[in-house]
């Protein structure tokens, strides 16, 4: 009779089981459906919120952006390095093929002459004083040929070390590009986050979002006054070149002379003016003598955010030309649009 119990008592309790299941289910079916019929998804984000959002996410693509220009200038330069490593061992190579057919001629030469005991050879000579004057020429080209084989080992030396340099350039430029590309990843991956977003707004309010700056475009009275306060011939030059380029598209990595982003417009400014500017904004901040924020002259660069992710050229009035973002061209805005950081007088 227990035998037959147990089952019941089992089949009992996998039925109340079941049932609850079901009831469990069965509400969560009815939560879900009327969570979607009364709304509780997250409500849609407003087009303030959206703003800044963009805006965060645009500042963070600038802070990678500025890792990526910088790890970009150090590849670059290990790519320099790794040609002109490779064309001076080219060269050495050269010099090592002409020494060995040098030594390759002596060598035949000898073969031919039967490697005869000079003193035997001095004996069979018909003409003995010719034969000593030809066995000093040959102690004299045997000092050569020892020469030359010097000569040989060291440009062998010479090349193993610079294909030794040449690889250890190698591994650093293979690191700097998978460098590049994590930072290309993250640039593009927020600046693709922002479209997304800046795509739920209406056309008016996106483009309140690139339209912060002043609204009247400077003329060209603006441009020589500030050219005329900068301290001195190189930095008015830069400014005027500066607002020469406004309009122009924010590309991230661009220096110019079409487009350009925030480090690589003031890297073309000076370079117009015949300075040369690191390439990223936190070597730019440490290029020239830093001043106050009440003392900036038109020329200056005023960097922004704790990172010194960003940069401006300074063109009075409290007022700087700036790349900004790619919703936005170079443009003039405001100094107090951004977190101030500090400012670097150049030249």
């Amino acid at each position: 009779m227990g035998a037959h119990r147990r089952p019941r008592q089992r089949a009992t309790g996998g039925g109340r089981a079941r049932t609850a299941a079901t009831i469990t289910l069965a509400g969560a079916a009815t939560a879900a459906g009327l969570g979607g019929g009364t709304g509780h998804a997250d409500p849609q984000p407003t087009a303030a919120q959206v703003r800044a959002k963009v805006d965060k996410l645009y500042q963070e693509a600038e802070v990678a952006t500025e890792k990526y220009n910088g790890v970009k200038e150090k590849a670059d330069a290990a790519e320099r390095r790794l040609e002109e490593l490779r064309d001076e061992a080219a060269r050495k190579e050269d010099r090592l093929n002409s020494a060995r057919e040098a030594l390759g001629s002596v060598a035949a030469a000898q073969y031919r002459s039967g490697g005869l005991d000079p003193a035997l050879q001095l004996a069979l000579s018909s003409d003995p004083d010719r034969y000593l004057d030809g066995a000093a020429f040959a102690e004299r080209a045997g000092s050569r040929q020892t020469a030359a084989v010097g000569r040989v080992r060291k440009e062998l030396r010479e090349i193993e070390r610079l294909r030794g340099a040449a690889r250890v350039e190698v591994s650093s430029l293979t690191s700097r590009r998978a460098e590049l590309k994590r930072h290309r990843e993250t640039v593009t991956g927020k600046l693709e986050a922002a479209r997304r977003l800046l795509s739920r707004l209406t056309a008016e309010e996106r483009a309140e979002v690139g339209d912060r700056a002043s609204r009247s475009a400077p003329g060209p009275r603006e441009s020589l006054s500030a050219s005329a306060q900068a301290p001195n011939s190189r930095a008015a030059a830069a400014v005027a070149y500066a607002y020469q380029k406004l309009g122009s598209p924010y590309v991230w990595g661009a220096t110019g002379p079409n487009a350009f982003d925030c480090s690589g417009l003031t890297q073309a400014a000076y370079r117009a003016a015949g300075v040369s500017l690191p390439r990223t904004t936190y070597a730019q901040i440490d290029a020239g003598r830093r001043v106050p924020r009440s003392e900036l002259r038109p020329g200056d660069l005023v960097f922004f955010y704790s990172g010194i992710s960003h940069v401006g050229i300074y063109v009075g009035k409290g007022q700087m030309i700036h790349a900004p973002n790619p919703s936005a061209p170079v443009r003039v805005a405001p100094v107090d649009e951004m977190p101030f950081a500090g400012a670097t007088r150049v030249v």
